[in-house]
This record gives C-alpha cells, sequence and structure tokens, in this order.
C-alpha cells in the first residue's frame, strides 16, 4: 500500500474512499488505522477535514465499525479542535464507530431544550443514522415538542418498541394534520404498531377518515392475514396493483411531466375540476359530497393522485362502495348509502339524496366498486390532464380565470 502521507491535501478524500471501497465487506477496512494516525499526528485542520470528510463518505450506509486502535484518544483530541467541522465529524465518526462517548454528547444535545432547534435535529439525525441502539425512549419524549416532534415520530419507526403505540395514539388528537400523518406512518409501518392502530379506530378513538388510501397499502403491504381481515372490515376493500396498473400510472407521469417544471396552470385546473370531479367530491370551498372531501388528502404526492383518479376501485372504503337499490315497481338506483334505520335508506346519488323505504325494496347489492369511473383522465388533452393534476396538487384554492 503506498504510503498515505505523502498524498497532497487535495488526495486525501479521495485516499480514503478508495480505502474503504476495496475491502467494503471488512468490519475494520485496510487503512483504517493509518488514515486515524495521519489524523492524530497533524495539527492542519485542513488536512484533518478532508480525512475526516473522506472517511464520513466512506462509511456511508456502514452504521457499525470497528473503531480503529487509539480512536479513543484520538476522538478527545479532536473533541478540543478549534474547528467546528472537525469536531462534527469526529462525533459523526465516533458514532459508527459505536463511541460511547459520542453517543451520551449527541444524547444530551438532543434532549436539551436550551440548545437550538437546529442542532437538536442535527444531533437526532446522526443518532439514528447510526442506528444508536436504545433510543426509542428518547425520541417518545420529544414527541411532546411540537419543533423536534415530526423527527422523533419518523425516527420512531426505526425501533420495534412496546411502549411507541400508546405514546402515538395518546397524542394523535392533541396534533396538527402533519404531525398526525408522521405518526400515522410509523404506525403503519410495523405490525406491531398497526394492530393497536386498528383496534383504536374500532374503539372510536381515532377517526376511520384518517386512514388514507396510501396508508391502507402501506397497512397491506405488511401482509398479515389478521390485519388484512380486521383492515376490510373497518375500511374497506383493496384490489392488489399490477404490472398494467403500474404501467399505465407511468405513462401518465411523463404525460405529466412533459409540461416542465410548471406542468400545468391551477386556474384552469380549477375549471377541469369544476366540469369532472366537483359534482361528487369536495376541495377547499366548493363541491359535492357524494365522494370523499379531497381537501385533506395527500394531494402533493403525484404517485398517489394518479393512482386514485386512474383506478378508483383499487382502495374504497366502506362508506363510498357502491350500492345498487331495486325498488319492487322496477326502479333501479345507483350510488352510497349514507345511512339507514328500521324503516328506509337514504342513498346519495350523483344528483340528488333520495329515501328509500324499506318496504319498496327488492334487491340490494353492495358492490366491490365505487361511483367513480375510472379512465377519467383518457379523454383529456394532455393540457388539461396537466392542468388538472397541478390544480389538485395546489396547497390551497386557487382564482378561477377571468370569464369562468
Amino acid at each position: 500500500m503506498v504510503s498515505l502521507r505523502v498524498l497532497p491535501p487535495l488526495a486525501w478524500a479521495a485516499s480514503a474512499l478508495l480505502c474503504f471501497n476495496l475491502t467494503a465487506h471488512s468490519d475494520t477496512p485496510d487503512g483504517l488505522g493509518e488514515l486515524a494516525r495521519v489524523v492524530a499526528d497533524s495539527q492542519d485542520t485542513a488536512l484533518q477535514r478532508d480525512v475526516l470528510r473522506g472517511l464520513k463518505a466512506a462509511l456511508a450506509g456502514r452504521p457499525h465499525v470497528t473503531a480503529p486502535a487509539g480512536w479513543t484518544e484520538l476522538e478527545q483530541q479532536l473533541a478540543q479542535s478549534p474547528d467546528a467541522e472537525v469536531r462534527s465529524l469526529a462525533q459523526s465518526l465516533g458514532l459508527t464507530f459505536g463511541s460511547p462517548a459520542a453517543q451520551a454528547a449527541l444524547r444530551t444535545v438532543a434532549a436539551d431544550r436550551v440548545a437550538p432547534v437546529a442542532a437538536r435535529i442535527q444531533a437526532i439525525g446522526s443518532l439514528l443514522l447510526a442506528r444508536t441502539p436504545n433510543l426509542a425512549e428518547l425520541l417518545q419524549s420529544l414527541c411532546a415538542e411540537a419543533d423536534l416532534r415530526p423527527t422523533a415520530l419518523r425516527g420512531l419507526a426505526q425501533f420495534d418498541d412496546p411502549k411507541t403505540a400508546s405514546v402515538l395514539l395518546q397524542g394523535l388528537p392533541d396534533w396538527p394534520p402533519d404531525h398526525r400523518r408522521d405518526a400515522l406512518n410509523t404506525l403503519a409501518s410495523r405490525v406491531a404498531y398497526a394492530r393497536p392502530l386498528l383496534d383504536a379506530i374500532v374503539a372510536g378513538k381515532v377517526a376511520k377518515s384518517e386512514l388514507g388510501a396510501d396508508l391502507v397499502r402501506q397497512l397491506r403491504n405488511l401482509k398479515n392475514t389478521e390485519l388484512n381481515t380486521q383492515l376490510t372490515r373497518v375500511w374497506g376493500v383493496m384490489q392488489e396493483p399490477n404490472a398494467d396498473m403500474t404501467a399505465e400510472i407511468e405513462r401518465s407521469k411523463r404525460r405529466y411531466w412533459a409540461g416542465g417544471s410548471q406542468p400545468g396552470d391551477a386556474g384552469r385546473g380549477r375549471v377541469v375540476f369544476n366540469q369532472l370531479c366537483a359534482q361528487c367530491h369536495h376541495l377547499f370551498d366548493t363541491g359535492g359530497q357524494v365522494g370523499p372531501d379531497i381537501t385533506g388528502a395527500n394531494r402533493s404526492d403525484l404517485d398517489y393522485l394518479l393512482q386514485n383518479i386512474l383506478y378508483p376501485n383499487a382502495v374504497i372504503p366502506n362508506e363510498y362502495r357502491q350500492s345498487v337499490i331495486e325498488t319492487k315497481d322496477g326502479r333501479v338506483l345507483t350510488g352510497i348509502i349514507k345511512s339507514s334505520n328500521g324503516a328506509a335508506y337514504v342513498l346519495q346519488t350523483p344528483n340528488e339524496l333520495v329515501t328509500i323505504p324499506k318496504s319498496e325494496l327488492a334487491k340490494l347489492d353492495l358492490l366491490e366498486t365505487s361511483m367513480m369511473p375510472e379512465g377519467l383522465l383518457t379523454g383529456l388533452e394532455d393540457r388539461q390532464m396537466r392542468d388538472l393534476l397541478y390544480y389538485l396538487s395546489r396547497p390551497g384554492q386557487v382564482p378561477l380565470p377571468t370569464g369562468n
């Protein structure tokens, strides 16, 4: 091996990467001890930064590597460096090497309510990236702090801890929508968390409407028979995606992005929405009540939009499954049953709310389809399709174009 000491400063990062790439599967890659000694012997902070940057880049994706000989002393030396980046890099590498001192220092920063929020979030991120064990309790406590909550909620998905589900379900009613979304994603990440989530929905402690189609898909992806049975009973039906569906979604994405960095016009898209969707769906301050209110849906996700528009029968909440009612005098009505009592059904059709006495009922079929037709985008010109999707992805209402 060529002595690393003869390399010019600009080559330090590259040399570090090379040493590690050549021994990617080693617990203690060749050259690690040599690089550590170079850092220890040098007073040149620029050189130290180069080496430490290279080591950090080389170790990316390898959360646990055996520390080189003398690392404990070197870590203490670098902690006193006048260069903030050297101190930070040394601490990050210390986590990778399983340094108790690095773990303790970052835990202290993460838990310190007086420390800057950015520093605390960075500390949590470093601990998570290094797969630091026994971190769940700290993250659970940080859910009480609004500024730290999103990072803590997402981080908790990394740990299978028996207390996590109860902490998240207890806080869920009081958190804002984006925080609830993070909590629900974590609850849907593991079978052990999903069970109490569905139990809470059955008990009425969590609204069924909190589960959007994307979360239902995630719960199905856990591939647990017991959960799937309960999910169908609580929420509704779901069809597994197939190759044709995936291919059509990809084609539609290409059509959309052909419009450039701003693919469509939101105002024109609102016109298309009013023509095609507003009769059934409520969005922002307008629309019908046949289908779900999509104001709070995950509309910023293009895949989510396309999955639900192109294949509305893939995921259907029970309350939006289509019913076909045939009366004794031969009338057939199609819609969604909004309510029922001992005497009558109340059926929402696309254009009216109809009360049907049960005494007049000849037949009632509950279908595994929604009221929304498939192929909604097929008849649209490319510009109309892009305008509609762009409008649907907006965080708030936009004005109609002049003259509409």
